[in-house]
């Protein structure tokens, strides 16, 4: 994700609490959504959007932090 931003999100891991918080956020529902797709998860195709929704929220929120950082 963002790997233009690779070295900004290496730093703003370590001193911004609230980035680190969204980031590790974004790759739980990653991970869940990828569980979920492969049927390694139960879920409904419902269930499954609305948590690619809030990732997209999550990244979107990130991509505004990584840009205003630099």
């Amino acid at each position: 994700m963002f790997p233009e931003f690779r070295d900004r999100i290496t730093q703003l891991k370590t001193t911004d609490h609230h980035f680190m918080r969204l980031f590790e956020q974004h790759n739980a529902l990653d991970q869940k959504v990828k569980n979920m797709e492969a049927n390694i998860t139960p879920a409904t195709h419902e269930e499954i959007e609305v948590l690619k929704k809030e990732k997209l929220l999550l990244k979107d929120q990130l991509y505004a932090i990584l840009k205003n950082a630099g």
